[in-house]
């Protein structure tokens, strides 16, 4: 079984304690994306596909602040993760596990959390940074081990029905 990275285990606590401090009786995949974009990994992943990370980690802020209102409590009990929570790192460790590596980590835990379609975290459109939208997209290179051949060209469709009934009357 696959152990979690020592960063990921900061980064699932990081999301606890978000949850905590706004006094949310569970921690959402809103809480854990806040902590990922913090985590060694899962920042990284954000920064190369250009999302601006500052502008993310506001606007999910913003959106734990104001549209979560319904999970505040007056308890001061610990929050506890809610079922996406819990069903994206188990589907991380699923997906680290069938590759036969060894430890799960925020990358992996940012993946597993594209699935949740229903949340505000698995949906929504990450801003992408300036300087990302500046560059060009590139092309993979085609790469062939030989020459492309030419095209034949190809015989009508009335021609090639006559050559195989032909070539099936020959064999009787």
């Amino acid at each position: 079984m696959p152990s979690f990275a020592r960063e990921l285990e900061q980064t699932l606590h990081n999301a606890l304690t978000a949850a905590s401090s706004r006094h949310h009786e569970y921690a959402t995949l809103e809480h854990l994306l806040l902590a990922l974009i913090d985590d060694e990994h899962g920042s990284k992943v954000m920064a190369a596909c250009g999302v601006d990370l500052d502008e993310l980690k506001e606007a999910v802020a913003t959106y734990l602040d104001t549209e979560l209102d319904a999970l505040k409590t007056e308890t001061g009990n610990d929050p506890s993760p809610t079922s996406g929570f819990q069903r994206v790192v188990q589907r991380a460790i699923l997906h680290v596990q069938s590759s036969g590596r060894e430890e799960v980590t925020g990358a992996n835990v940012l993946v597993a959390l594209f699935s949740e379609r229903e949340s505000y975290a698995g949906s929504m459109r990450f801003p992408i940074s300036a300087t990302a939208s500046a560059r060009p997209a590139r092309r993979p290179k085609r790469v062939s081990p030989r020459a492309p051949r030419k095209a034949r060209p190809r015989r009508p469709k009335a021609a090639r029905r006559a050559r195989a009934r032909s070539s099936n009357s020959a064999s009787i």
